[in-house]
């Protein structure tokens, strides 16, 4: 007995120096989560991924833009939103509409079709509409553009957000709410065929303000691009969380009522927040445009917006960076399964989001709290 006591001492002390040695490398990594996540960004995936492969990261980082929102909007704010899509694709459809006009503009086909007035895109013309609408007409210049891109949607997602909430609408409902609103804008987008492309959208998309996106540099350069404003992004939400506002937003999650009565107005907030979250998205929406030189209605829909939800729970809703991390592993999944198995990928990254919420209901940045000893999510 006495035999069985003492030789079980000295084996459970390599196990203790073990986990304390992990704890002290998460803890670095948290520390420098950051840095890493840019080091991997910036660096390492450009000097592991050809021209090819690159583009997809690209693309898979235009998603995580709505994946960081909805971990601010979500799992910092309480609002569960299951239309992002809606954001995602307006920034999407307003880059669209400025490259499409800038084509069509150098078209001597289409300027020699409508020589009286601004030049009509070709899918206009195919649906007999042969004036510009209006509504298209301020999209030829890039100051509208860019501020539109912001102002739009953002101010879209305020009003959407503080009207529903000032009626204390409760989040479950708001959560239907946005799911038919993102059917709702891609039935839309798909009905109006003469002024919005349709269901194959906005196509032919080759230049921004005169460079071209075809390229194998402009590959590169996009990435780098979307990468930067994602680590600007990530930032930007530490930044929230980290202040005043950021202290008040979880308390309006967690107490609505004692916030009212001490004076705040809860819907305010939740109105910004959701506004935040949806400026990210569009800017992601923007840069999936600019890589893959259209817009889609089937980035716009239920589909589309129930995934960027998958991200941030795989990832962790109480992670900026877990979000990331989240998009990039299920995206990554996805593509590598759907060229293995084509008919049945979808079965393996429904199990994957089925046993993540199951087993890491805080996602993978639940894993490192584990290490940290209960120390909180990291954001």
């Amino acid at each position: 007995m006495d035999d069985a006591l003492t030789s079980a001492v000295p084996r459970s002390r390599p196990l203790r120096g073990v986990r304390v040695r992990a704890g002290r490398l998460v803890a670095l990594c948290d520390r420098f989560a950051v840095p890493i996540l840019a080091l991997l960004l910036l660096v390492a995936i450009p000097a592991l991924c050809g021209t090819f492969r690159l583009g997809l990261y690209g693309k898979y980082l235009s998603f995580a833009f709505c994946a960081v929102g909805l971990v601010l909007a979500w799992g910092y704010g309480g609002i569960l939103s299951l239309g992002q899509g809606i954001f995602f694709g307006l920034g999407s459809y307003i880059v669209a509409m400025f490259m499409k006009l800038e084509a069509t503009s150098l078209d001597p086909a289409a300027a020699v079709f409508n020589a009286d007035g601004p030049p009509v895109p070709d899918f206009m013309t195919w649906n007999s509409v042969d004036t510009l609408p209006w509504w298209w007409v301020p999209f030829e210049h890039l100051w509208f553009a860019l501020p539109a891109l912001v102002i739009l949607p953002a101010g879209l997602a305020f009003v959407l957000a503080y009207a529903n909430f000032r009626k204390r609408v409760g989040s479950v409902y708001f959560s239907i709410v946005t799911l038919a609103l993102s059917g709702i804008m891609s039935i839309v987008i798909i009905g109006q065929q003469g002024y919005t492309g349709g269901i194959n959208g906005i196509t032919n998309l080759t230049t921004f303000a005169g460079y071209s996106i075809q390229s194998d540099e402009a590959v590169y350069v996009m990435y780098y691009v979307t990468a930067c404003l994602l680590l600007l992004s990530v930032l930007a939400g530490r930044f929230i969380l980290r202040s005043r506002l950021g202290k008040v937003l979880i308390a309006v999650r967690d107490r609505e009522d004692r916030i009212r009565f001490s004076g705040y107005d809860p819907a305010l907030f939740k109105g910004f927040v959701f506004a935040v979250a949806a400026l990210f998205s569009s800017v992601g929406g923007a840069m999936f445009t600019l890589q893959v030189g259209f817009a889609s209605p089937s980035v716009s829909g239920i589909v589309p917006s129930i995934e960027m939800v998958v991200y941030a729970a795989v990832g962790g809703r109480l992670s900026l960076l877990g979000a990331v991390y989240g998009t990039l592993l299920v995206s990554v999944a996805r593509s590598l399964l759907s060229e293995q198995f084509a008919n049945y990928w979808m079965y393996f990254v429904g199990a994957l989001f089925i046993g993540v919420t199951m087993f890491l209901p805080t996602g993978l940045a639940g894993l490192l709290d584990r290490f940290r000893h209960g120390r909180g999510a990291s954001a």
